[in-house]
């Protein structure tokens, strides 16, 4: 079950960060985009199109579009939170109500619909062949147990663990690496799991 069932619910939840989400809030719904909670957030939806979500964050309050990556920009307020994971998501990061431009986002919700309008998004791109670095297949070679915890994982944790180490720009990083997780592997641990629910 979600831990928010309302937007109030959420915002109650992260008083420190209160202002920040109400004004964000009132700016948002100007737009007359319809309120809800998706994955635990404040979401904004127009015709069943996800267009705009809130979030607190530690050291800030964050708005992200989920198709941002169309958007012009034009005051560079966006940062892609998962650079060179996602194509369409963009993020604009608050600490102060002063720098909530109720206008600007606005302007960005209303392009935002145009696009939906005119069918203009950035499509999901299809996951290639899984590949296995050279590396992770000698190591996984040389522990038959981490081979065998490996092979029942899953393609997205076999995934994780093959872009991990192919990711590394130097090789003592990559060996570093793959020191780190032969000993996840061997307890059967997916490189991300402590980040799922």
């Amino acid at each position: 079950m979600e831990k928010y069932t309302t937007v109030d619910s959420y915002i109650a939840d992260h008083l420190d960060k209160k202002d920040l989400l109400n004004e964000l809030r009132y700016a948002i719904l100007q737009s007359g985009l319809e309120e809800t909670i998706k994955w635990g957030a404040p979401s904004y939806v127009y015709k069943n199109k996800n267009v705009v979500g809130i979030g607190a964050f530690k050291s800030y309050v964050g708005i992200w579009f989920f198709q941002g990556g169309l958007l012009k920009d034009s005051k560079k307020v966006f940062v892609n939170a998962q650079e060179g994971k996602t194509k369409a998501m963009r993020q604009w990061r608050f600490n102060s109500i002063d720098e909530i431009d109720i206008e600007l986002i606005g302007q960005y919700i209303k392009e935002s619909m145009v696009n939906f309008d005119n069918n203009v998004t950035i499509k999901p791109q299809k996951k290639s062949d899984l590949i296995v670095p050279d590396d992770l297949l000698d190591a996984l070679a040389d522990d038959l147990e981490a081979l065998d915890n490996f092979n029942g994982f899953s393609t997205s944790k076999k995934r994780e663990y093959a872009e991990y180490i192919s990711s590394a720009k130097r090789e003592a990083t990559k060996l570093s690496r793959i020191k780190k997780i032969i000993p996840m592997i061997k307890d059967g641990i997916g490189l991300n799991d402590k980040y799922r629910k």
